[in-house]
């Protein structure tokens, strides 16, 4: 049993641990290759997040559901540097929305060049993932189309909040299926698509993915309260400083709503306080980290793990699935 990728995840067998390896590997060079610019300083700056490292979540999904077919097809690490050059389009533009200083354990582009380096450059990835997606074909371009588009929906959503009358949880996992679970799902899509396993297949690991992405995203908002810096690579509480209403915050305010406890309206009035105070930004966090709100959306990660898990079961068994049913249990482990 050897460790490779993202959180430990543990391969049982030598031929696909050595696929995985080196399919990670040719993504890792396809990126550095990918962020080059004939200027330099465009190179420096595309590249700067590409060299803080990361978990590569998604090139690894690829690199997996291409087990499902022939995992050495001409176009599965092109696809698998598409959708990490537009995670890494979409980071460069979160922190300028965000205002984060940090990002990977390293300054975040907005803070060290400014705003407007910052989204020029996550353009540039943008420009350079469709220059590859080009190369695979009008059904890839198809693909990832939709799913930038159903990015960018849920990014918009979350921005504008909930209708009038909406449930703010159902609207919330509503964003999260768009904002994230989409490319996650994609990732899935291209790793079977390019390795041209069967129809069925593709849809099965699609479905997967989506699901997966979700808790993906789930476990984020709780290591954003329940971890530090060096464990998450971002300074904590960043999402409750700009007010994102993650599903922590969420489940706080629906149980302060129903039970009416001082407790839980006074935590719900500092989270609505100006938080960037860093005493009052912590003191919140602490509160967060006490609050049975955190515990609640721990168990809503392990849900939507668990529903990721299901939707594999039609799939046949071998070791590729039972990398990707392991992890489920990774994304749960990471929220603790």
């Amino acid at each position: 049993m050897t460790v490779v990728g993202p959180f430990g995840l543990s391969v049982r067998d030598q031929a696909l641990e050595a696929d995985v390896q080196a399919g990670l590997a040719a993504v890792e060079e396809g990126l550095l290759e990918a962020t080059k610019s004939e200027v330099p300083f465009i190179t420096e700056a595309a590249q700067h997040l590409v060299r803080a490292g990361g978990k590569r979540f998604r090139p690894l999904l690829v690199m997996l559901a291409s087990q499902f077919g022939d995992p050495y097809a001409p176009g599965v690490v092109p696809s698998a540097v598409v959708v990490e050059l537009t995670h890494l389009a979409t980071l460069y533009h979160d922190d300028v929305m965000d205002e984060a200083a940090v990002r990977r354990g390293v300054d975040s582009a907005n803070a060290r060049w400014g705003n407007s380096v910052a989204v020029l450059t996550g353009d540039f990835l943008f420009a350079r993932a469709s220059h590859i997606l080009a190369d695979l074909g009008p059904e890839a371009v198809r693909v990832q189309a939709e799913a930038f588009e159903r990015l960018v929906t849920g990014q918009i959503l979350e921005t504008a909040g909930p209708q009038d009358g909406r449930d703010p949880v159902e609207h919330y996992l509503d964003v999260l299926s768009g904002k994230t679970g989409s490319l996650v799902a994609v990732s899935c899509r291209f790793g079977a698509m390019m390795s041209g396993a069967d129809e069925t297949v593709v849809d099965v690991l699609t479905q997967y993915g989506e699901r997966l992405g979700v808790a993906f995203q789930l476990a984020d908002d709780v290591l954003d309260i329940a971890s530090d810096s060096h464990e998450s690579g971002k300074t904590p509480g960043t999402d409750l400083r700009e007010g994102v209403p993650t599903l922590t915050v969420l489940r706080l305010r629906e149980r302060a709503a129903r039970l009416g406890l001082a407790e839980d309206i006074a935590l719900c009035e500092l989270l609505d306080s100006d938080l960037s105070d860093d005493a009052r930004l912590a003191e919140a966090v602490a509160g967060l980290r006490e609050h049975p709100a955190l515990e609640q959306a721990r168990r809503d990660t392990v849900r939507y793990a668990e529903d990721a898990r299901a939707a594999l079961a039609p799939l046949p068994d071998m070791y590729a699935k039972a990398a990707l049913m392991e992890l489920c249990d990774a994304v749960v482990h990471r929220a603790g």
